[in-house]
This record gives C-alpha cells, structure tokens and sequence, in this order.
C-alpha cells in the first residue's frame, strides 16, 4: 500500500484538541501528515514523522480537513439570473422562485443535468470541499424526483429526498394530494437513492403538519430527517427537527429564545447549519451564530448552493460572511464549516485530520486558516486531497 506523507505544513487544522494546542481546532505547528491509501495514518510534528514512499513539501502552507458542505441543491437546470437582478433591484425572494427551476430541470436530459452536477462539484472542490450533500426537489414528479436522487447517489453518499421543496405546480389546487404522493409512490420510488428525507417548512411551502407527516413518512422508510427551518420567518421547523431528532435544522434564521434552547439542548442530536449565502443573495437578515453558539448549539456553516437564493458553491466565502455578518470568529467558522458539517451528516470519518479518518485536506496559499476570513474572495486553495489522492 502505497504511503505519503505531506510535511513542512506551518500551521495544521486537526479539529481534534487532543492532538494539537488544546483548542477545538487542535492546531500543530510544524507539521506533517501521513496518508495510506484513502486513510491518514498519522499525525504530529514534522520532525517525528515516519518514513513513507513520497513526501510532499507544503512548504510553510496551512493545512485543513477538506470543507463538508452539508447543505446543497445541484441537480438541476437553467438559471436566475433575471430574478437575481430584479431581486437586487428591489424585490424580495419567495419560495415561489423555485418553479423555475422546477420547469427547467423538467425539460432537461438525464445527461445535462449530470454534467451541470459534476461542473459545480469540480467548482467546489478546486476551493477546498471535499464531501457535499445534494437534494433533490427541482422534479417534484415520481420520475423527476427519483432520476434526480439517482444522478445525485452516482457521485456522493450523502443525498436528501427533497419531494417536499414546494407544493408541485401540478398540485396547486390539492396540496393535501401531494403530501400524499411525496410520502406515498414518490417515497417508494426515491427512498432507495437516498440517506435523507428533508422538507421545506416555511410560509409557501409546508407547514408544521405536512412537514411532520413528510418526515415521519421518510424515518419510517429507513432516511433520517433534516430540515429547511425557520428561514424566512418564525415557524415549527425547528422546534419539529429537535422533536424528531433531526440530524440538522437548516438556515435557523428566525428563532425565539425557546428555538436557541431547544437546539442548545439537542446540540448533541440536532445541528443548526447556517447558510450565510442565502441571506447574501437576498439582501435578508443574518442568522445569528453567536446567539447560538454562546447557548451551546452546534453549528455547522454550508453553502446551500442553488440557482435561485445561494448560487455559489464557495465555502471560503461562507466563512468570510460568517466571521464578518454572523458574529464568529474565524476558529469557530472553519471549524463548523468542517467538523460541525461533518456532524450534520452524522459522520466521525471527514471533517478531521486524524488517524483513522478520510485523508481529506486542502493546503492553502497562507500560512494560517484565519486567511479564509482575512483576505475573503482571494482563491487561497493550492492543492487538495480527497480519499488520499491530489485532485487540485
């Protein structure tokens, strides 16, 4: 089996306090890695490092575990461009948009939207991620829904059963009929592609009934919940998530002191994933991770890629908003945009460098990860590893 250790990294991200300085990103300074295959085998100071077959000189860069975007919409067509601009000219985002893309996606082949898929999945991964979800939710058909899930399952492990992003425009006039075929024949045919059952709880979309329903459905067939929560205004939808253990509550923009002491209770069971670049493209109020974080929630950080309200695929630039808009500091961001990813996929293999984990890292162009807030927008990503192998 062929061995590597990457070495001379000035400033290493293990997100592990026992390994490094005591904090929550266990950094160690003057450090090596050592990867065998698609694992890391060992960590520590450059100096005590064992011998492989290659090495490779970081040459003073930092180094961090590969971003976990836990929070995605790829399968899909078209664009918004027109909306965007109209939006910031003075419009307000409504969930409505989505038809859309919903209309777009429809008219696509399987092929286009592969190849759209795998464009933004290059696109992450040349600026640091290394595991992502997806969801469907641009069909909201059986067929639509489970070609999206299957397209989705050819490139991550990690895909959400979204039937419930919208009522479907073909149910307009009986919501009630869909929420029966998003828990009935759709379930069915998507179940078997994906990990995880999410639903869009807002004003416009489902509410607090339908959404359980839906997500008690999609438990009872073998995914695990998560959901769009508390977004564009006060809702159930985090209360709902905690309530059925959700792995996470998704955007949390809008909560009540009971939301913030329920997922601070559940901070365990049930991450608060914050999607900063959603409220950037729509001009809206900013989450508030430090309310969160200072009442003990986990919190991870995700770019809720998507044509409509969030089209970038940028973990950087969520991190940047973050620190600048959110209230965190630039320890916390990274490591909520990796290890609190991590946890809102319910996964110990990715979003540390430790022995025994995925060898997923990134080696930036700056010799400390404070630089992912510092110098927002500079492309700081110089090379990156995912399951052991330097894909950029």
């Amino acid at each position: 089996m062929a061995t590597t250790t990457i070495t001379n990294i000035g400033s290493l991200v293990t997100n592990d306090p026992a390994l490094g300085d005591g904090t929550p990103l266990g950094l160690i300074g003057n450090a090596a890695v050592v990867i065998e295959d698609d694992r890391i085998t060992w960590v520590g100071p450059a100096d005590k490092a064992p011998a492989t077959d290659t090495a490779y000189d970081a040459e003073g860069r930092a180094a961090i575990p590969g971003f976990v975007d836990s929070h995605s919409h790829l399968v899909f067509a078209g664009d918004r461009t027109a909306e965007f601009n109209a939006r910031m000219s003075g419009r307000s985002y409504s969930a409505g948009g989505i038809r859309t893309t919903v209309a777009a996606t429809r008219a696509a082949s399987d092929a286009a939207l592969e190849a759209n898929l795998v464009r933004h999945l290059h696109e992450a991964r040349r600026q640091g991620t290394t595991t992502f979800e997806t969801k469907s939710g641009y069909g909201l058909t059986v067929q639509d829904e489970a070609r999206a899930l299957r397209i989705a399952a050819a490139h991550t492990e990690e895909v959400t059963y979204l039937g419930a992003h919208i009522v479907s425009p073909d149910y307009a006039d009986d919501p009630a009929g869909y929420v029966e075929l998003v828990t009935g024949e759709m379930l069915t045919a998507c179940a078997p592609y994906a990990r995880w059952v999410d639903v869009f709880c807002e004003k416009g979309a489902f509410d607090g009934d339908q959404a359980r329903a839906i997500l008690t459905a999609g438990a009872a067939a073998g995914l695990i919940p998560r959901v769009h929560a508390n977004q564009l205004s006060y809702g159930p939808g985090v209360q709902l998530a905690v309530e059925l253990e959700a792995a996470s509550a998704d955007h949390c923009t809008h909560l009540t002191d009971a939301d913030v002491d329920a997922l601070a209770q559940a901070a365990g069971t049930t991450v608060a994933t914050l999607l900063p670049g959603a409220e950037f493209s729509t001009r809206a109020q900013w989450p508030d991770a430090r309310r969160l974080l200072d009442a003990g929630a986990t919190v991870a950080l995700s770019t809720d890629c998507n044509p409509g309200s969030s089209y970038t695929s940028s973990m950087p630039f969520c991190i940047a908003l973050a620190v600048r808009d959110m209230g965190m500091t630039p320890d916390e961001a990274l490591w909520s945009a990796t290890a609190g990813g991590a946890r809102a996929l319910r996964r110990t293999d990715i979003g540390v460098l430790t022995p025994g984990a995925r060898a997923d890292l990134a080696l930036l162009d700056a010799p400390s990860h404070v630089h992912l807030a510092y110098r927002p927008g500079v492309p700081l990503v110089s090379a990156v590893w995912q399951k052991g192998l330097k894909t950029a």
